[in-house]
């Protein structure tokens, strides 16, 4: 994009929309809008918050040796995946539960990501059909939180097919709920149990209440986790939640050769963190790795994603392997490249967008860190997507660029 089509494009957004300059300007508007105890179940992660400092801490301690000279005029973001040509290097990562914290969440992200060309992956713990989220945003990929049961894996598995999903990811680091310290202090858990905290959380902050809850509740009844399994799951309130969660520790290897068996399309792994289960991803015949530590929320201390990048590429093989975790500039997004990812997913801050303008603020946020990366392309030296190596890097501290 050139810098006279960002003016031109910056000139018909509101003014709202104008005064974000950066990702992280929405997380500010959206902890003002949102309860406590909903910014916390974003923001948050697990016990000390360990994980989630480390992933962006990997990212601080490299720096940029760029080229100069070098004739960036032509420069493109586009990348290929399976297939399939998107406009950038980066798509919508997997959250659940979207459409409690922003109005119909699941499908501004969809309908946004799918208007920016990129892909957008729907959460198996979102409150939105998949049938409707894949009618509204056909880049959309499915990922999916099962049980080690083939006899419920089988059923949600042709659900998915059927709604016309082409890419599937399998979340494999939740065997267990996680220790999120900071749900229990501010009165966040699932199901939603209305103590005398939660209800003055939500009186206090209007907006949400109308704008989300308020009008969700009237224009489309009570939220139901809609995606879990092949058939509707319970309500947000309800105590049967416990169930849909059942048995995810006993999903395993064996699973995934089942799933492979059964699903024709692209086959992804997302919460891969060692290299010996890179390998074994790659013996059953997957696709596909998102290298993962679920952006901090689930073992705390897990090793930041950036840092293991390098030896889960050297046992992929064939696989594409993509990252998640902190990812808040375009600096960063290079920076994951130039270490061997294909592609790149970025989370909290797309749903903060979405709670602070809806589909326009997801398509803000997307806009502009695609301009991030068009700018540092050409800061760099390099006009393509390929021209981002190792060799534009300089490690400023760590020892993972090898």
């Amino acid at each position: 994009m050139t810098a006279t089509a960002v003016r031109k494009k910056t000139v018909s957004l509101s003014r709202k929309m104008q005064c974000y300059l950066a990702l992280e300007d929405f997380e500010r508007e959206a902890r003002r809008c949102l309860p406590r105890m909903l910014y916390g179940f974003i923001a948050g992660a697990a016990e000390t918050n360990a994980a989630l400092q480390n992933n962006r801490k990997s990212f601080e301690q490299i720096g940029f040796r760029p080229r100069v000279l070098t004739n960036v005029s032509s420069r493109s973001t586009k990348a290929t995946l399976f297939g399939k040509d998107y406009a950038a290097p980066f798509g919508i990562a997997p959250m659940g539960a979207a459409a409690l914290c922003a109005f119909r969440g699941d499908l501004a992200l969809a309908r946004a990501a799918a208007a920016s060309q990129i892909p957008m992956i729907v959460s198996g713990s979102s409150l939105i059909r998949l049938e409707e989220i894949r009618d509204a945003a056909p880049t959309a990929w499915y990922q999916a939180y099962w049980p080690g049961d083939v006899d419920r894996i089988a059923p949600a598995l042709k659900r998915v097919a059927a709604a016309g999903f082409e890419t599937l990811v399998v979340t494999t680091d939740v065997p267990l709920p996680a220790n999120r310290e900071n749900n229990v202090r501010n009165g966040f858990q699932l199901p939603i149990v209305l103590t005398p905290q939660v209800v003055w959380d939500t009186a206090s902050h209007p907006q949400w209440f109308v704008r989300t809850l308020l009008q969700t509740l009237v224009r489309h009844g009570m939220p139901h986790f809609e995606n879990m399994e092949a058939t509707r799951g319970p309500p947000v309130f309800s105590s049967n939640l416990t169930r849909n969660a059942s048995m995810r520790d006993q999903l395993s290897w064996e699973h995934v050769a089942f799933v492979r068996r059964l699903w024709k399309g692209p086959l992804l792994l997302k919460g891969i963190l060692s290299k010996d289960d890179a390998k074994l991803a790659r013996e059953c015949g997957v696709d596909g790795l998102i290298v993962s530590n679920h952006g901090g929320r689930q073992l705390d201390c897990a090793a930041a994603p950036l840092e293991v990048l390098p030896e889960i590429l050297d046992q992929a093989g064939g696989m594409t392997v993509m990252i998640d975790g902190s990812i808040r500039r375009g600096t960063d997004v290079l920076k994951a490249l130039a270490l061997g990812a294909r592609f790149v997913f970025v989370g909290r801050p797309f749903l903060f967008a979405a709670v602070a303008g809806g589909e326009a603020g997801v398509r803000r946020a997307i806009a502009l860190l695609a301009e991030e990366v068009d700018r540092d392309m050409g800061l760099l030296g390099i006009t393509s997507l390929a021209g981002m190596t190792s060799g534009l890097l300089h490690r400023t501290s760590g020892h993972f660029l090898g």
